[in-house]
């Protein structure tokens, strides 16, 4: 049976300057089939500093990707004989922030960050290749701050949901 770790270059050579990063890749036996999850997003240059928000995937390019992924698996051989199913989709608000091109992609949003220097809770206003900035909101007697954490720094970060921002301009 394939494994993700054998699907993954082919899916990385089929999304190569399509704009798509390939973010992860699972291959779960279900019955007589398979299931293929691809998971990816908009590709980024990890080596810029972001400070606008980055427009999330639509559902045509989700849709483009699924067909490119499914083309490449179908002229492969990776797969075998076996049917399978394919599910591609963008990587949903609970997954972990990990990498440069995951905060730069959540630049807008509420986030939590476990760092060396303790646990932040804000908007996350800029990511670059090595630092990330969060403007953390004054809280009782604490004014407001702005903090710039270093990326090497950061042991877990992870997005809040928000039913509705402050300056959200479909509430107003």
């Amino acid at each position: 049976m394939a494994t993700a770790e054998q699907v993954r270059p082919v899916l990385e050579s089929a999304l190569a300057g399509s704009g798509f990063v390939l973010e992860d890749v699972a291959v779960t036996p279900a019955g007589k089939r398979r299931v293929v999850r691809v998971l990816l997003d908009r590709h980024l240059d990890a080596a810029d500093t972001v400070t606008e928000p980055t427009e999330p995937l639509t559902l045509d390019e989700v849709a483009d990707a699924s067909r490119l992924v499914g083309e490449a698996l179908d002229d492969s051989d990776v797969l075998g004989e076996q049917p399978y199913t394919l599910e591609v989709s963008s990587p949903g608000v609970g997954r972990p922030l990990t990498l440069p091109r995951h905060f730069q992609r959540n630049v807008g949003r509420l986030v939590t960050v476990h760092h060396t220097g303790g646990e932040v809770t804000g908007r996350l206003v800029a990511a670059g290749p090595g630092t990330l900035t969060v403007e953390v909101p004054a809280v009782k007697k604490t004014p407001g701050r702005t903090e710039t954490i270093p990326l090497g720094g950061v042991d877990r970060a992870v997005v809040q949901v928000e039913f509705s921002r402050p300056d959200d301009p479909k509430e107003s």
